[in-house]
């Protein structure tokens, strides 16, 4: 065995047992395993060969590159490691955000944003690469989508019109064509200034017999120009475009379909609406962030079930400097399940697979209060708990309560203000504290079911399959802020009230 193997195993494990000291590093959330998970958006999601696979964009130090690593799952939660699919070639810098396909045939394909090439091959654009089972080995032999050229980088000009040329989507197949979306954030930044037609929100839409030769269609979709949707400021990138199952469980599709995206400055949002004649039609607008952009950059995939599962990468520090500081970044929410409501409004769950991972669960009293009842729940760092409230006022629960009650969360439903309330003010050691307010009005007699997932510096909360928060909470002494309680203003009842460990799934 040589020096270099001595050393690399030596540094391997010296670096795992730093990632499991890290008080911060979550346990069942993945966790982007190594180099800088800046920008860390998941990307590349396809359901084959019974394997969930789920690409993840990172900066790659031997390479000074952007690259997609690789990981495959058979149950959601569990994941192992392939070669990186995509990332620097000939010397370039690499690529950015796309989406995946899977062929007939089942061959897959990724969509992604490909920097300029060195050697002047190219000056960078939308590329594809494409790979069989077991998807280990990714070929990049097909033509350019569409090239940038001589116009800003994300844009290009095509017969004489100005486009978007960024953040590619998911592709997808009718009537034997392959259709492909491009995000539209640099054509914002490159002409909104002076024309209106490049501002706000819009995708471009493309279409191939082959994928050799693409044809632009025009835009995808158009935005409400009242700005009671989304404003001018608000651009669509990191597209996803999938039918929307009838129910949790998939099966039959509804017939309606879901375009999530982001905004950069405001985070990710979805259009519910119409898929005809090559356009999308948008009939209900919504958003998964509220005062910020933390819950980042959404990748979704459609199941052997025909279940919607989506991932989004959470982001911690404004600064970016995480890697510099801990020596890792790169955190992704726990896989959740989108599916149409009988009322035509998305309903969203955390996936089932979680509740695998559930164990040594706790049974609380039922109990009515106004304040606050403090639980003895096993971990709190990394627990599950769920309970209903029939919410007169405001009620919920306080978590990551330390020792002198100084810093804690408080979520909570706020039924006059019909809002779901994620309050982190406190918690103002790093991160993005904030309060974090979402839509949500009971229906009168209805209680709220809470179901809340704790795993150290993520914090998610669902309720009612209606709404979902989700940030990243930093305490100042992780350790020794664990306590929860229940929590209320003006009376509240509060019944089925359980907690669970929940097993680590991430190696470290």
């Amino acid at each position: 065995m040589t020096e270099e193997r001595k050393d690399l195993i030596s540094n391997a494990r010296e670096y795992r047992e730093l990632m499991l000291s890290d008080p911060y590093r979550p346990t069942y959330h993945f966790a982007i395993p190594d180099d800088d998970g800046r920008p860390g958006d998941p990307n590349g999601a396809f359901y084959a060969d019974g394997r969930y696979h789920l690409m993840y964009l990172y900066r790659r130090r031997s390479t000074n590159a952007f690259h997609w690593g690789h990981i495959s799952s058979r149950d959601l939660v569990h994941w192992r490691s392939h070669p990186d699919a995509i990332g620097a070639l000939e010397g370039d810098e690499g690529c950015f955000s796309g989406g995946a396909f899977v062929d007939d045939d089942g061959t897959a394909y990724l969509s992604f944003w490909k920097f300029p090439s060195k050697n002047g091959k190219d000056k960078g654009g939308i590329a594809l690469a494409k790979s069989r089972p077991p998807y280990d080995v990714w070929e990049r032999d097909l033509p350019l989508v569409l090239e940038t050229g001589d116009t800003p980088w994300g844009t290009a000009v095509l017969d004489g019109e100005k486009l978007g040329c960024a953040d590619p989507s998911n592709m997808w197949k009718k009537d034997g064509k392959y259709y492909l979306q491009l995000g539209s954030l640099c054509a914002m930044q490159a002409w909104g200034a002076e024309d209106e037609n490049y501002r706000g929100d819009w995708t471009e839409l493309f279409c191939s017999e082959d994928m050799q030769k693409w044809t632009y269609l025009g835009r995808f979709y158009q935005r409400k120009k009242d700005n009671s949707w989304t404003d001018e400021t608000e651009d669509d990138m990191c597209p996803s475009f999938l039918p929307l199952p009838k129910k949790r469980t998939g099966g039959e599709a509804s017939g309606k379909y879901l375009q999530l995206f982001i905004a950069h400055n405001k985070g990710t949002q979805y259009y519910i609406g119409d898929y005809r004649d090559d356009r999308f039609f948008p009939e209900i607008h919504g958003r998964m962030s509220w005062v910020d952009n933390t819950y980042f950059a959404p990748e979704a995939l459609i199941d052997a079930n025909g279940r919607q599962i989506m991932w989004a990468w959470l982001l911690d520090n404004p600064e970016g400097d995480d890697f510099d500081r801990f020596s890792w970044s790169g955190v992704f929410s726990f896989p959740r399940e989108l599916w149409l409501g009988d009322d035509g409004t998305l309903r969203m769950a955390p996936a089932r697979e979680l509740d695998s991972l559930c164990y040594n669960p706790q049974i609380f009293e039922e109990t009515k209060l106004s304040g606050e009842k403090k639980l003895n729940v096993k971990n709190g760092e990394a627990f599950r708990m769920s309970f209903f409230a029939d919410v007169t006022h405001k009620a919920g629960v306080m978590l990551k309560q330390s020792a002198d009650g100084k810093e804690y969360v408080c979520i909570y439903m706020d039924k006059a203000a019909g809002k779901l309330v994620f309050d982190s003010r406190t918690c103002t050691h790093d991160g993005r504290p904030a309060l974090e307010e979402a839509p949500f009005v009971l229906a009168e007699g209805e209680k709220a079911k809470f179901d809340i997932f704790v795993d150290k510096s993520v914090v998610e909360v669902y309720v009612n399959d209606r709404q979902a928060i989700c940030r990243r909470v930093f305490s100042s002494d992780p350790k020794n802020s664990t306590a929860v309680s229940l929590w209320a203003q003006g009376e509240a009842e509060f019944s089925y009230v359980s907690a669970w460990e929940v097993d680590s799934a991430n190696m470290y």
